[in-house]
């Protein structure tokens, strides 16, 4: 996969299980010949707006019982790579995961504090 704000390789690791459930649907019938893979329903418009992600967003959210004010298409995004870091402590995977140019827009974006993400980084070689 290529990160579309830097041009860079991204490599994605997944489960068995899930390549083969998502192997299953881009191979369904229904799917093939469509160039998206959430194509919108609206005729006019090859695939879905960001404003109707949003809604299918918060239909989950609801459906599962949460606050809809406290979710949203950007916080899910947000939310993976905090876990990451969280996780490996490595913030330069973060930056490259969010094509950030510059670390200081990774930290920001984090919310993390400035020294102890880069004592962390320090220790972590890619």
């Amino acid at each position: 996969m290529i990160q579309s704000k830097t041009a860079k390789p991204v490599r994605f690791e997944i489960t068995e299980t899930t390549r083969l459930s998502l192997e299953r649907w881009i191979h369904d019938p229904e799917m093939i010949g469509l160039e998206f893979l959430w194509p919108s329903r609206i005729h006019g418009s090859p695939h879905l707006s960001t404003r109707q992600y949003a809604r299918i967003v918060r239909g989950w959210v609801v459906s599962v019982g949460l606050e809809p004010s406290a979710y949203g298409t950007h916080s899910m995004r947000r939310t993976k790579v905090a876990q990451i870091y969280k996780k490996t402590g490595n913030l330069r995977a973060v930056q490259l995961l969010l094509g950030h140019t510059k670390m200081d827009s990774t930290v920001r974006y984090l919310g993390v504090d400035i020294e102890d993400a880069l004592t962390l980084s320090e220790g972590i070689d890619l």
